[in-house]
């Protein structure tokens, strides 16, 4: 009743947002309550909520200490006001020592040598940047480059991030490997990194992401993982996060959790942009090297945000670079089945951290549907919350028919079957291009292969096919 009444008062004043959702992932009433109080000390409420809640003076003096720790924390890896660390209080060690090992090792040269080896000569970069010429002469207007992350092991851009953090993780001395996964890319991409390390690694994912990705559950089963289905919430990628965070908080003395996102609490978001930032950095070289200036425009699927953030991180200084996002609008923006956040979203606190989520009248995080596993996600990074915010990025949403048709026309135009989630971004690129000059250039980032969806297309299409 208590932490319900706290929970009311914040929700109405609309800064906690969705956090009070945190009580239902069983990391216990005690986190909960006490993050609950933090978020109250944050915004000056804390002599009301301590006054209420703890009347022993012992106690008091126990927490107090507890919030000036959590405090200092709750400051950093801020992007604007997005961002932060709220967490409970037995995770914030391990993203403690994360954070630290992170620090030492990002600029070790032996460290940036072992990731440079094993993107080149494992992963396959760089990545291509494929001239669209029957896709540019369809639709007139820009011109238009592909980032091919399909390409790479694995077939998507999530093995830039795992790579690096499984190295990060051997550094820390940890021998197990957690992560979750929506559409199963990333949960691929770390299985196989764990593979080639010789490391433990259990996989988290959504029973309605299962059923649909069976294919990438079998690869990631064939890669040695444990691939748990989640059967809680709404079955899909909210809910394979909060598994993979609550069997963090169990064992994280020998488990690294591979977050596959820029999202998360501090350090997570930085650590995956900084891995995924080599998309953007290509780009930019091959760019000049092909055209010899920069596009006017890159753009790229949205859903927690790491190929798009890796894609604008190198671009945010050139203001003549349009950076456009791509959102799941799932039926439509106006329905209850979309998972356009920056469009239908508000500030919360979720997953710990401060950022726009799809939440219902009461500040809950609402349940979010799209066609995509990939983007099925009711948040969006707080680096992409803050760009908005700024002015300095753009984020439009695209429905299933429209990701479908894209996903149609890319394989007959060019021969090249995308991602459903890459195809969200193909989608508004058709509508973008026409209105463009045809001495403008635009590059779309495919953040993987589309081999995959082909059943799950088949079947929106009513098709029956036997694997």
């Amino acid at each position: 009743m208590i932490l319900n009444g706290l929970v009311r008062e914040a929700r109405n004043r609309e800064i906690v947002g969705a956090y009070g959702d945190l009580a239902r992932y069983q990391w216990g009433v005690y986190d909960s309550i006490q993050n609950e109080w933090a978020i109250y000390r944050q915004f000056g409420w804390y002599h009301r909520g301590l006054k209420a809640f703890v009347p022993f003076s012992g106690m008091k003096a126990f927490f107090v200490c507890i919030f000036k720790r959590r405090m200092m924390n709750m400051s950093k890896g801020r992007f604007g006001i997005h961002g932060g660390q709220y967490i409970p209080e037995t995770l914030m060690n391990a993203v403690i020592e994360l954070e630290e090992a992170y620090d030492r090792f990002k600029n070790d040269p032996e460290f940036i040598a072992e990731l440079d080896n094993l993107l080149n000569n494992y992963a396959g970069r760089p990545s291509l940047l494929y001239y669209a010429k029957k896709m540019t002469k369809d639709l007139g207007g820009a011109k238009i480059y592909l980032k091919r992350e399909d390409l790479n092991h694995t077939g998507s851009h999530k093995i830039n991030n795992v790579l690096g953090q499984i190295i990060l993780a051997k550094r820390m001395g940890k021998t197990r490997i957690i992560a979750e996964t929506g559409a199963g890319q990333h949960g691929v991409a770390t299985a196989t990194a764990a593979a080639l390390m010789g490391m433990e690694c259990e996989i988290y994912m959504g029973k309605e992401d299962t059923d649909r990705q069976a294919l990438n559950v079998f690869r990631m089963k064939l890669l040695g993982a444990k691939v748990h289905e989640v059967t809680s919430g709404t079955q899909t990628l909210k809910d394979a996060v909060n598994e993979t965070m609550r069997e963090w908080t169990q064992r994280v003395k020998d488990t690294h959790y591979v977050l596959g996102s820029v999202m998360g609490p501090h350090p997570f978001p930085t650590i995956v942009r900084d891995f995924q930032s080599i998309i953007g950095r290509e780009v930019k070289q091959q760019m000049l090297e092909k055209e010899g200036r920069l596009p006017d425009a890159v753009m790229a699927c949205v859903g927690g945000g790491s190929n798009a953030m890796g894609l604008f991180y190198d671009f945010i200084k050139d203001d003549t670079v349009r950076l456009i996002g791509c959102e799941a609008a799932g039926y439509g923006v106006n329905t209850d089945k979309t998972a356009a956040t920056m469009a239908t979203g508000r500030v919360g606190i979720f997953h710990g951290m401060k950022s726009y989520f799809c939440q219902d009248k009461d500040g809950q995080i609402a349940p979010v549907y799209s066609i995509s596993a990939g983007l099925d996600y009711p948040g969006v990074g707080p680096e992409h919350a803050n760009l908005r915010d700024m002015g300095r990025a753009e984020y439009v949403p695209v429905t299933d028919d429209e990701a479908v048709e894209a996903f149609e026309y890319l394989s007959r135009t060019e021969g090249i079957i995308p991602a459903i989630e890459s195809a969200h971004a193909v989608a508004y690129a058709k509508k973008l291009a026409p209105t463009m000059s045809q001495d403008q250039i635009m590059v779309i980032c495919l953040s993987g292969r589309g081999d995959k969806d082909v059943a799950a297309m088949a079947r929106y299409k009513g098709v029956q096919i036997y694997e």
